[in-house]
């Protein structure tokens, strides 16, 4: 009997909420009036701070030093008529082409000189492409079973687990670029390209890298192994390779560009940057990109204090600045020609003229 007078009592207990502020809506709001008088100041201080820093901003932008060479199609050394593009296509990208182009920096690059390499057409944004890694593997905890996100690039044909494994380590960029000019053969460094939290807790080699690798073999793409990536520095081998972190840090846009190399400016003829002058770009070209119709690029440029060459945040703050002072000029022409006293609007009624 208690239970179903319990039942009834829920049954007509009221649906309506509590008798709060907050559930009855009875909180209090401001809502602003907006007037000629609140809206034209605002118009005109955007105007007045935007374009001052959308200035500064093309400036710093402007200070930057940047060369691009396009070298998709650059011609194999001895074959006048044969690109490099052409030779992968025939050899299934089995064999390495060399190639070379002149070119000409015609001002001096002040400051560190970074060289990058850019990819475009390149989606390294496809969801299945960002997933396709073994973050275990990567921190050093190898296992005989990778993880099933790398497949079809966890294990060789031989059912042999990959070191490291999935699409994004597969597709490693294997091009080797390297300047020359009049002054000598240009220093580039190979250490120091990758972000230092990466190469702190991302990316970790095993306590034996070469014991541990043992029973793994190198992704299907890669003509090195983990251990041959840099012969020069040992350090550098494996999964604290920076070119390796550079490339696994995938891009949000198709078009995009990478870290490379730095400049040694520590060299003669090289000291405090890169001089005006001839310069060749030497490329073992061996990055296939005409499946994806896609372009490679190399990229020299200096950077101001606000990062590299970028001039689109400069030109969004003066457009932005621009129009909010042509609207804040015409509302207050507006004003000014058709405004009504506050006498006028006090006695405003059914009758009054819209005019």
């Amino acid at each position: 009997m208690s239970t179903q007078l319990e039942t009834i009592g829920l049954q007509q207990k009221s649906k309506r909420p509590s008798d709060s502020a907050f559930k009855q809506q009875r909180l209090s709001a401001w809502q602003p009036v907006l007037t000629a008088g609140t809206v034209l100041p605002t118009f005109f201080i955007i105007s007045l701070l935007f374009i001052p820093v959308g200035i500064a901003l093309l400036y710093f932008s402007n200070e930057v030093s940047e060369t691009v060479i396009d070298y998709t199609s650059c011609k194999q050394i001895g074959q006048n008529n044969l690109t490099c593009l052409e030779v992968l296509e025939r050899s299934n990208a089995e064999e390495i082409c060399k190639c070379k182009i002149d070119f000409e920096l015609k001002e001096d690059f002040k400051g560190q000189v970074f060289m990058y390499y850019g990819l475009t057409n390149y989606y390294q944004n496809h969801r299945r492409y960002v997933k396709s890694r073994d973050d275990d593997q990567l921190l050093g905890r190898l296992s005989p079973n990778p993880s099933t996100d790398c497949v079809p690039f966890a294990y060789t044909d031989q059912q042999v687990p990959i070191a490291p494994c999935g699409a994004i380590a597969n597709s490693l960029f294997n091009d080797t670029l390297t300047l020359s000019s009049q002054f000598g053969v240009v220093p580039l460094l190979n250490t120091g390209i990758a972000w230092p939290s990466d190469k702190k807790i991302k990316f970790r080699n095993p306590k034996n890298l070469e014991e541990a690798l043992k029973g793994f073999e190198k992704p299907k793409f890669w003509k090195k192994s983990l251990l041959e990536l840099d012969p020069e520095h040992p350090e550098n081998n494996g999964f604290q390779n920076e070119d390796l972190i550079v490339w696994m840090r995938t891009a949000a846009l198709p078009s995009f560009r990478k870290l490379y190399r730095k400049v040694n400016h520590s060299e003669v003829n090289f000291q405090g940057g890169l001089k005006r002058g001839i310069y060749t770009l030497n490329v073992d070209y061996q990055y296939p990109v005409a499946s994806f119709d896609g372009t490679k690029k190399m990229i020299l440029s200096t950077t101001s204090v606000l990062g590299g060459k970028n001039s689109f945040l400069g030109i969004a703050y003066i457009v932005v600045g621009c129009i909010c002072l042509i609207l804040g000029i015409c509302l207050l022409f507006i004003h000014i020609k058709c405004s009504k006293s506050s006498t006028e609007m006090i006695n405003v009624n059914p009758s009054t003229p819209y005019s």
